[in-house]
């Protein structure tokens, strides 16, 4: 419920707290972990996108041009890519599992998306500026096997990059973004279906579940919050967080 009243705040996030609670306080391996993130932020994110469309901030040809790409890079990374790094093997002399490595580059991840909510973005892009269409599909394949590797959506790549190259307002890119994240990550987990892992349907489905009833509820207080300073706020919460998966899987292991 906390990681839906997050998504549901903020518009993002959900990723972040939903994999450190499936690994540290549920006990289950990263790279199932990360196929369960997809899922659970794939649902959870369509509610999003739905309203936003409803309201009309979605652009829909756009996020088409940026989801088609992505969708082909996360569903081979996770079918193919994922599977095919050895449970145990060495780089740079140093002895590292598959799970390690993807725990990670999570904690790094965390640590990116944390420094971007503390800054915050501008509620518009450059608009007078000219449009870079040829690099929304290359964002869009990047992302998308970035999503693949590590199961977050990668709501805070995204949004920026609508704006940036595609001069697109704020609160479009943000419902835009949404549709995208949903897409790419229930595609994502397809292709873990067809890896062969042994998915455990009650605890997602009941996980998802509440994240949903999160969501909901993050919705109607987002109308009485300051968004703006509960996106610093979980920011600090994300870098410490991360910071501190960084330093104990590898530091203090």
């Amino acid at each position: 419920m906390i990681v839906g009243l997050i998504l549901g705040l903020i518009g993002g996030g959900g990723s972040i707290l939903a994999v450190p609670v499936l690994v540290y306080l549920l006990g289950i391996d990263m790279t199932l972990a990360s196929a369960y993130s997809l899922f659970i932020v794939g649902v959870t994110a369509s509610f999003g996108a739905v309203r936003n469309y409803q309201a009309g901030l979605v652009d829909v040809k756009t996020g088409i041009v940026f989801a088609l790409p992505s969708l082909v890079a996360v569903f081979l990374t996770r079918l193919w890519l994922v599977p095919a790094i050895p449970e145990s093997f060495e780089l740079l002399g140093l002895g590292l599992t598959r799970d390690l490595l993807l725990l990670v580059l999570f904690a790094l991840l965390m640590m990116v998306a944390s420094i971007s909510m503390i800054r915050g973005r501008k509620d518009h892009g450059d608009e007078g500026g000219k449009a870079k269409w040829w690099l929304v599909p290359i964002e869009g394949i990047a992302v998308g096997i970035l999503t693949g590797l590590v199961g977050a959506g990668g709501g805070f790549l995204i949004i920026p990059a609508l704006v940036m190259l595609v001069r697109m307002p704020m609160k479009i890119a943000i419902g835009t973004s949404l549709m995208i994240i949903a897409a790419k990550s229930l595609i994502g987990f397809v292709g873990d279906l067809g890896s062969g892992q042994d998915i455990d349907w009650q605890l997602l489905l009941v996980f998802t579940g509440l994240t949903v009833v999160g969501i909901f509820a993050g919705m109607q207080l987002a109308k009485k919050v300051d968004g703006a300073a509960l996106k610093k706020g979980f920011g600090w919460f994300v870098l410490i967080a991360g910071t501190f998966i960084l330093l104990k899987e590898t530091v203090l292991a």
